[in-house]
């Protein structure tokens, strides 16, 4: 361990793994050390489930009913891939895809006066869909062409809309979108978690609705993939990847210290042994003092023995409650898999609800979610802080991750993992650059 490298990473969460596996393919040298025995940090998947209960001290251990323990992979922070979305590019550039098994989530949904709609994201789906009137619906599918025919270098696509000045809520004004559109427009088609987003230019939005939609038309289903065994499987993936370009993984081991020398980090200091570097990833457990607080998510782990309710039996499904239709200022997420991707023992369902805390008792915030999941047969409780890094890491060339948040999407999570990127490198990361594989690497066979 007593050697020199250009990069020490610290925490094998999934922004780690992957700033990781982008640095060794760069041709970087990188050390990559986890003071736990598994990979994941916040984000790993556990099995078996009685290491669930366990983690959650329910001591009783699970019941038989709940089948083999080894069947289960139970990710403590679930989150789905968006089919054309930055994560799935990130996989693609650094060849992770080819150690994981990707299948389509079967639905996206949205809440609406206490039932549950299929988000319609198609001009056909549009006109079909009952979440809508007749003449909204048509105003609704103007919308929607109109997004898709937007291209930001074609001024006449902009149907005098200026894309850096122009705000989203004044397109919708443009368009004459009721309150209920606007909803599942903005937060379950662009995803965004709050409604701070009305009123900035439109452009972010209007890029946020074609990811979907060209996500949704590459399977047709929903725009969401999901790896079989879960998501631990992301992580491992890009250790294999950082050995193959010369990396070094350690798990189990503990820091004892980040070395700094006039404000600038050198090096790690584990069991006696220093490894020295220029640069230093790390999630925000290994440097406390170097994060502030910025807020708290509750998730609610759910078990279940039938699919939601109105979801069409859909073996997998993301829900996303607006907060508008619950009187809160952030969305309530639920996303849900089963045994279709071998995180559970045959005929279970795996509920996961999330949200962005608001009051003193998160618990009941999340109530409209699990009203949608009853009957549940076992509920696991986490409310978890969100960290943030003080500084940039310019000074200390200390780079620390943000805590994944309450969305079930990765999209925030790879903004972060290009954020720091061009930190450390000065540059951007470039998708664009990349050469796409000839074939889909999901294979269309299998879907």
């Amino acid at each position: 361990m007593d050697e020199e490298y250009d990069v020490i990473v610290l925490g094998t969460g999934l922004t780690e793994c992957i700033l990781s596996g982008i640095m060794s393919v760069n041709g970087k040298k990188v050390l990559h050390m986890d003071r736990n025995p598994y990979y994941g940090g916040e984000s790993s998947s556990i099995t078996p489930l009685e290491e669930l209960y366990k983690r959650f001290q329910l001591l009783e251990g699970p019941p038989e009913t709940m089948g083999r323990g080894r069947d289960w992979n139970v990710d403590l922070i679930p989150k789905f891939l968006m089919a054309n979305g930055q994560l799935v590019k990130m996989l693609l550039y650094t060849e992770v895809t080819r150690y994981l098994d990707f299948k389509v989530v079967e639905g996206s949904f949205v809440y609406k006066g206490g039932k549950i709609y299929k988000v319609p994201s198609t001009e056909t789906e549009a006109l079909a869909s009952n979440l809508m009137g007749m003449f909204e619906k048509r105003r609704f599918r103007k919308f929607l062409v109109f997004v898709a025919n937007f291209d930001e270098n074609d001024a006449k696509t902009f149907e005098g809309v200026d894309p850096q000045n122009t705000s989203m809520r004044d397109v919708y004004r443009k368009f004459d979108l009721g309150q209920d559109v606007i909803d599942f427009t903005g937060h379950a088609l662009a995803l965004y978690r709050t409604d701070d987003y009305l009123d900035q230019p439109c452009l972010e939005t209007i890029n946020r609705i074609k990811l979907y939609s060209e996500s949704l038309a590459r399977y047709g289903k929903s725009p969401y993939l999901y790896p079989l065994y879960g998501l631990g499987e992301l992580p491992q993936g890009f250790a294999r990847l950082s050995a193959i370009y010369g990396g070094t993984y350690m798990l189990n081991k503990p820091v004892d210290d980040i070395i700094m020398e006039n404000g600038k980090v050198v090096g790690v200091k584990s069991e006696g042994e220093v490894a020295r570097c220029k640069q230093l990833i790390c999630d925000p457990s290994y440097v406390p003092d170097r994060v502030r607080k910025a807020g708290q998510v509750i998730r609610i782990i759910c078990v279940l023995s039938h699919p939601i309710k109105n979801t069409n039996d859909a073996n997998s499904c993301q829900v996303i409650i607006p907060q508008n239709q619950v009187n809160r200022k952030s969305d309530i997420y639920v996303c849900m898999i089963s045994y279709a991707h071998n995180v559970a023992a045959q005929g279970k369902y795996i509920a996961i609800a999330s949200t962005t805390v608001e009051t003193a008792e998160p618990e009941k915030e999340v109530e409209p979610a699990l009203e949608l999941l009853e009957p549940i047969d076992q509920k696991f409780v986490a409310i978890s802080d969100l960290y943030e890094p003080i500084d940039d890491g310019s000074e200390s060339q200390v780079f620390c991750s943000c805590s994944y948040d309450a969305t079930t999407h990765f999209e925030t999570t790879c903004n972060d993992i290009k954020d720091i990127y061009k930190r450390m490198a000065g540059s951007a990361f470039d998708f664009e650059n990349m050469k796409r594989k000839q074939n889909d690497v999901f294979g269309e066979a299998d879907q």
